[in-house]
């Protein structure tokens, strides 16, 4: 796929995610924006491949607090690989999740492309998309890099990894639903959201 076609069709999906917002402030990130931001998701200047795993399990308390979440839990592993050819750093994400009142393990995943972020109030964004019209999540980053900020508005999600038409739903941001905050953790723990075996002992080595 060329440049400009992903660019074009990772930032649709980011406003999109952001279509709640002021979708005009979405932009194509400078280079030094795009490698500051690299820098700072992967804690420390990515290599050929780099990880960045965040993951968060609401507690009791924190339930009762938001009776409408749906989420009990969420892993998203970020991942960059670069390409020889036109060199760039190449981005993508998983999402993993439990809902608080269904069985089942739940996951997403797309392309966050590898030249488009988004400035909200001095505040810049990854945006990650699905195919097909599959929606999408925004990742940021706080001023610490302790933990990532998840916006969403829809993103299509599959049970229990299994990516078919039975199995596929979205996951739709409700009253507190769309914005998950996700503390950084070892990349070993995103272990469960990869299927290739020479990837995951790649993320396990890191």
């Amino acid at each position: 796929m060329k440049l400009s076609l992903l660019a074009a069709l990772t930032l649709a999906a980011l406003t999109g995610a952001a279509r709640a917002e002021d979708a005009d402030k979405v932009r194509e990130a400078t280079k030094t924006e795009a490698e500051t931001f690299n820098t700072r998701m992967y804690a420390g200047l990515p290599g050929s491949k780099a990880y960045a795993c965040f993951v968060r399990r609401y507690d009791a308390e924190h339930l009762a607090r938001h009776p409408k979440q749906k989420v009990a839990s969420m892993k998203l592993l970020v991942s960059a690989e670069y390409d020889k050819e036109d060199k760039q750093l190449h981005s993508s994400f998983r999402l993993g999740f439990k809902y608080r009142h269904r069985s089942g393990d739940f996951d997403s995943s797309g392309s966050c492309g590898h030249v488009v972020l988004q400035d909200h109030d001095d505040e810049v964004r990854l945006g990650c998309g699905v195919d097909c019209e599959g929606g999408g999540i925004e990742v940021a980053l706080p001023k610490d890099d302790k933990s990532a900020i998840i916006r969403l508005e829809r993103v299509r999600v599959w049970q229990n990894n299994k990516p078919d038409d039975e199995a596929e739903q979205s996951l739709v941001a409700g009253a507190d639903d769309k914005i998950f905050r996700l503390d950084r953790v070892d990349s070993s723990e995103c272990a469960s959201l990869v299927t290739d075996r020479k990837e995951l002992a790649a993320l396990r080595h890191k």
